[in-house]
């Protein structure tokens, strides 16, 4: 359980870009529930329905990155949330989109003299490392080049870097969450990354008979309300640097198959790889086969600077962060905003008609 208490006395304004995802409205929420904070401006490509406490929406593209020194002035932190997952078959667009567009916010950060920024990097962006010994934040950040999301989260990394040396004034918190999870968000991440052919019933215990056990399938999640506590205590805290999160126990193939009630089955790598290639050149799938690499090197995480200085702990285990996921899968649950909107057949029907993997 979160412990941590406000560093400051008086009230806070917080800017939040990206605020309707899965992390998004989870940190809205939790700085919502937070005494120590005053404001918050949630900035989002489309205006939600979804009316948290305290919070006015300004609809902005950070691709675009238009105002966003006006809309930041006066804050006390600016929470950066804001990634673009999608066309997968087209990596300039999401260049422009979360390398120039992140660049675009850092740079409008110290326009602005903001305080401090807190940013969403991810485990991603770490080079291939151990599975068997878990690595804190000074692991290599090179990504895994061939997948685009770990090469932008890497390069950002560099960015930041630059970033740190020429504005010492502005605090930087860099959090490196595992792959994050919440019931609402099982409907947008079917979307991202399985695409509109997966069967909702596919996904409940027994009906799937056995779980493939790949070479270096073994990585960490974490549920979206313990990642938003972490943010939370980034922005209220005078904390820098880096921050793995991550929840316990490391996935892998035996956890999964428990949650599944399936049978493990060793698997090499290559014949899964080639079938899913083969489904997202066909635009049958959406994820990339580049990012199944990148996830088989991921290293395991140690997670003991944040417990430590952000005095943070997981309320949730990963068992309950995947179990929330897979009721998501199942029951098409969602929120009131236009990432997380529900599953419905026309949404289906959406993705197919306006293509497989492309931005929404």
């Amino acid at each position: 359980m979160n412990r941590h208490a406000s560093s400051r006395s008086d009230s806070m304004r917080v800017v939040v870009v990206g605020a309707t995802g899965n992390v998004g409205t989870g940190v809205v929420q939790a700085l919502a529930d937070d005494p120590a904070i005053d404001s918050i401006v949630g900035i989002a490509r489309r205006r939600p329905e979804w009316a948290p406490a305290k919070t006015t929406w300004v609809e902005a593209d950070v691709g675009e990155g238009d105002g966003l020194v006006e809309l930041f002035r006066g804050a006390d932190a600016v929470v950066h949330l804001a990634w673009l997952f999608q066309p997968t078959h087209q990596p300039v667009t999401t260049w422009r989109t979360n390398v120039l567009g992140s660049i675009g916010v850092f740079e409008a950060v110290a326009a602005a003299h903001v305080p401090a920024l807190v940013y969403s990097s991810s485990v991603g962006a770490y080079s291939p490392g151990p599975k068997k010994q878990a690595v804190d934040e000074s692991w290599p950040t090179h990504g895994w080049p061939q997948a685009a999301y770990c090469r932008e989260k890497a390069y950002l990394e560099r960015v930041l870097d630059s970033f740190e040396l020429d504005n010492p004034q502005v605090r930087v918190a860099r959090m490196r969450p595992g792959f994050i999870f919440k019931e609402e968000a099982a409907t947008e991440q079917r979307r991202l990354f399985a695409g509109p052919f997966l069967p909702q019933s596919l996904v409940r215990p027994r009906l799937l008979p056995v779980v493939p056990d790949l070479p270096g399938l073994r990585f960490q999640v974490l549920h979206t309300q313990d990642a938003a506590q972490a943010f939370l205590a980034a922005v209220t805290r005078p904390a820098r640097g880096a921050f793995n999160l991550a929840s316990d126990p490391v996935v892998d193939a035996e956890l999964l198959a428990e949650l599944l009630g399936a049978r493990v089955v060793p698997l090499p790598a290559a014949p899964a790889r080639a079938a899913l290639a083969a489904a997202w050149r066909l635009h049958v799938l959406p994820a990339s086969p580049d990012l199944f690499d990148a996830v088989l090197r991921l290293p395991v995480m140690n997670t003991s600077r944040a417990r430590a200085e952000l005095d943070w702990a997981p309320r949730h285990t990963a068992q309950e962060a995947l179990t929330d996921f897979l009721r998501g899968l199942r029951e098409g649950s969602g929120k009131g905003t236009p990432p997380l909107a529900k599953n419905r057949p026309r949404r289906r029907f959406h993705e197919l008609a306006t293509g497989v993997g492309q931005r929404p």
